[in-house]
């Protein structure tokens, strides 16, 4: 499953907004054991443990979009919505101060 979040930020300060956001969410859901690996400058992989399940997905910038995606078991599809809320309310939240400056011009 994907998800689109659109950013309009240079590529290397929504890197810091995704970094910033997924770092919130880490500490805010940790009980889901968040995992964020970066794979080159655009990509990272992430992981998240729900109910006994392993979620694995990612993020990638792109220009003005993020895309995040989510490998969900069929088991799961029902919280598929809320984990992309989650995480898009967070993203947003980064993208916003990044627009105000407060995590520099990246």
């Amino acid at each position: 499953m994907k998800h689109e979040v659109s950013h309009g930020l240079p590529m290397s300060l929504a890197k810091v907004a995704v970094n910033k956001a997924f770092e919130a969410y880490s500490v805010r859901f940790a009980e889901y054991k968040p995992v964020l690996t970066w794979t080159s400058d655009r990509k990272a992989k992430a992981g998240f443990s729900v109910k006994g399940f392993t979620l694995n997905g990612g993020f990638e910038l792109r220009e003005g979009v993020i895309v995040m995606e989510l490998d969900v078991p069929f088991i799961l599809r029902v919280f598929s919505k809320q984990a992309f809320e989650a995480i898009e309310k967070e993203v947003r939240i980064w993208i916003g101060k990044a627009k105000s400056g407060e995590l520099g011009s990246g």
